[in-house]
């Protein structure tokens, strides 16, 4: 029997950290010598330059005249249950409830009970399309017809609860980084163009959306400015860009933030900063606290979600009630004027990001995962990675 899987990979290619995540994934599996196939409608952003044993099979939806709107769901299944057939896969790991885990349903009813489904819920799929009552049952659905259900958070796994009166077992599964990318970069050059020597750096980024609560980053930032020379880079674009450019005119902050717009290299990016604030309202994982944890910088945020489960208070980080600028303010003033402090919390933020949340530990969980619903016992190799 062959020790190594054949596994398809349906996830949103184009933005988001459950794209991200998923992609890493299949870059990580590839390299343990699993096969990798990629069912998406277009590359993931994240997949890069060719990888062995890794394979993109693009979705292509009919634009028949008769279709109001394309029927994007049902061609994605058809294109699943054609790949599992044509590649003879063991698994189908989609992200999303809505509509991957619908879609990989519909799959399975056209090729049959062997093919296994693995679905990662990642937030907004349970948080936002949780609660639409149209969408509840069908969400609900998917869930309870799949082989293996992940989330990235505990209280994930709470909220779908509650939400969808969901009984099944739902494995804690937590995002995870590759050290291999991120860790603290050299930028001491790089910083000079942002930030005189005196001044601190405090970093943003996000998709700009209402939930991130931005207008809050300024605030926080308005009030630690008062306090000692500081900067703040803002990373990242969405509708809520206007907004906060509104409340920067309002506070007379124009010259001390910097817009980066979307960047590709984070790590490079995150290491130019002190501290990253993340004062969001809904929050299942936050990945990017982890990706700037790997890269020895703490977060200052909220207590939404599942932030308290990546970041420790007082270790890691600082959190404080959502919308609490003051309080948020008050713990970034006092951790960036402690140089002993930030520190230890830099060390604290590598330990954590390479051991509880490594790429090693997290793809094994997958792995394990795959091997119990196959039915079929984890090899030691790949089990030891």
């Amino acid at each position: 029997m062959n020790d190594t899987l054949k596994i398809g990979i349906t996830c949103y290619p184009s933005l988001g950290g459950s794209g991200v995540v998923a992609t890493e994934l299949g870059k990580l599996l590839a390299e343990k010598g699993h096969e990798v196939h990629f069912i998406t409608h277009s590359i993931p952003f994240r997949l890069g330059a060719f990888h062995k044993n890794i394979h993109y099979h693009e979705v292509e939806v009919s634009d028949y005249y008769v279709f109001r709107y394309p029927p994007y769901d049902l061609s994605l299944a058809s294109k699943m249950a054609q790949v599992v057939k044509r590649e003879k896969l063991d698994i189908l790991h989609v992200h999303y409830a809505v509509p991957h885990a619908v879609c990989a349903y519909l799959a399975k009813q056209m090729v049959g009970e062997d093919l296994k489904i693995v679905t990662t819920l990642h937030g907004t799929d349970i948080t936002v399309l949780g609660q639409d009552v149209t969408l509840k049952d069908l969400i609900g659905l998917a869930i309870n017809r799949s082989d293996a259900v992940t989330a990235v958070s505990a209280d994930l796994i709470r909220q779908t609860r509650e939400a969808l009166d969901i009984t099944r077992d739902i494995d804690l599964t937590y995002n995870f980084i590759d050290k291999r990318v991120y860790y603290p970069r050299e930028v001491a050059g790089l910083r000079g163009d942002f930030a005189a020597p005196d001044e601190k750096i405090l970093m943003h980024i996000s998709n700009f959306r209402p939930v991130k609560r931005v207008p809050d980053v300024i605030d926080v930032f308005h009030r630690v400015n008062r306090e000692m020379p500081a900067k703040l880079l803002l990373v990242g674009e969405g509708p809520d860009m206007p907004k906060v450019q509104s409340k920067i005119r309002e506070l007379g902050l124009e010259d001390k933030i910097h817009f980066l717009g979307k960047q590709d290299e984070i790590a490079q990016v995150i290491s130019l900063a002190d501290i990253l604030l993340l004062p969001s309202e809904k929050e299942s994982f936050g990945l990017v606290a982890l990706e700037a944890m790997a890269c020895g910088v703490p977060t200052v945020g909220s207590e939404a979600g599942g932030i308290p489960e990546l970041v420790e208070h007082g270790v890691t980080g600082y959190l404080a009630p959502i919308g609490d600028t003051e309080a948020m303010a008050r713990y970034a003033a006092e951790l960036l004027r402690d140089g002993s402090k930030r520190a230890r919390m830099r060390e604290a933020c590598l330990e954590r990001a390479h051991t509880k949340f490594c790429d090693k530990k997290i793809t094994r969980e997958y792995e394990e995962i795959y091997y119990r619903v196959l039915g079929r016992k984890q090899p030691c190799a790949i089990a030891q990675g």
